[in-house]
């Protein structure tokens, strides 16, 4: 299955390569863009749901000044930075 992930950030595709996960790298997904693929990244809910599995990074111990800025991947690994998968389903909502 093909993998793609979804990241502006390098020190998030460093990190990821490092462990031997390969793909597109695309900064801004598309329904197109992740239907039936393997998405290594942070995805809002109705894309992660067009998606076959979701991966994204936790970093339990990142500071809060740190959200949002490209770190390093050593700086990911001192956050304690561990893949995390999903699997994710549209549900229709009874009238």
């Amino acid at each position: 299955m093909e993998s793609i992930i979804v990241t502006r950030h390098a020190g998030t595709v460093a990190w990821l390569r490092a462990r031997g996960i390969e793909g597109e790298v695309i900064a801004h997904a598309t329904p197109e863009d992740v239907m039936g693929r393997v998405v290594y990244g942070v995805l809002p809910m109705h894309l992660a749901a067009e998606a076959d599995q979701v991966w994204v990074i936790d970093l339990p111990g990142l500071k809060p000044e740190d959200r949002g800025r490209d770190l390093t991947p050593e700086e990911m690994d001192s956050a304690g930075a561990t893949l995390a998968g999903y699997w994710v389903s549209r549900i229709e909502r009874a009238k």
